[in-house]
């Protein structure tokens, strides 16, 4: 009984590892928006960096409470104990109109609000492709879990909580680059936004290949 127990404890403790490196990832951004909240909320002074949020706070403000939901809460989807409660359904349903409020809001910025001068076309080409794609798996996930096909749900939505951490994955790799180097290029900043991207996509379809070839193994055994 002693030894079960003890196997138990490590077990419960690491499926919270991958939550908490999500937090960790989501935290940059979520000061970031809680920073242009707290800004909006003043009587700011307008200048070429924020006028676009200023003349029209609302988009930007939808988009930085849902992403901050959808990156928070959806971590929490990633623990095990929890996937297997009513909790998760629960949550589910928070996470899914928070998630096409994030894609539809940064659709509507991209192609409304003043392109900021550090942008390019490149990026914005990518935030179309990036907005489109979160929210058709946002949609394709509801509709498997409407179905009831629990292979393809998880998939679907893991793709579109990948593509909404991208801002975090983006500030891992300008961030330092920033720091060091000063002054970026605009080579540098357009393949740092699209690699980020790239790279959460990549290791999402690697995680979601992993679990399927595991839950085959599972059920020859």
């Amino acid at each position: 009984m002693t030894t079960s127990k003890a196997m138990i404890k490590p077990v419960g403790r690491r499926e919270w590892l991958a939550p908490a490196g999500l937090l960790l990832l989501s935290a940059v951004p979520a000061l970031a928006g809680s920073v242009r909240l707290a800004e909006l909320a003043s009587d700011p002074v307008v200048t070429a960096e924020n006028a676009r949020f200023v003349t029209q706070p609302l988009p930007v403000v939808v988009h930085i409470v849902c992403v901050m939901t959808f990156s928070m809460l959806g971590a929490f989807q990633f623990v095990p104990s929890l996937r297997r409660r009513r909790w998760h359904r629960l949550a589910g349903r928070v996470l899914a109109p928070a998630g096409l409020g994030v894609a539809l809001t940064g659709l509507w910025m991209t192609a409304f609000y003043d392109l900021p001068a550090h942008d390019n076309m490149v990026v914005n080409a990518a935030r179309y492709v990036v907005g489109t794609a979160m929210a058709a798996s946002i949609v394709l996930g509801v509709r498997a879990a409407l179905r009831r096909d629990f292979v393809n749900h998880p998939a679907w939505m893991m793709r579109a909580y990948a593509l909404a951490m991208g801002a975090g994955t983006q500030a891992l790799l300008l961030g330092p680059y920033t720091a060091i180097v000063g002054t970026m290029s605009t080579v540098a900043y357009t393949t740092g936004m699209v690699a980020a991207w790239v790279i959460n996509v990549a290791f999402a379809e690697w995680l979601i290949r992993r679990r399927r070839v595991g839950g085959m193994a599972r059920r020859r055994v």
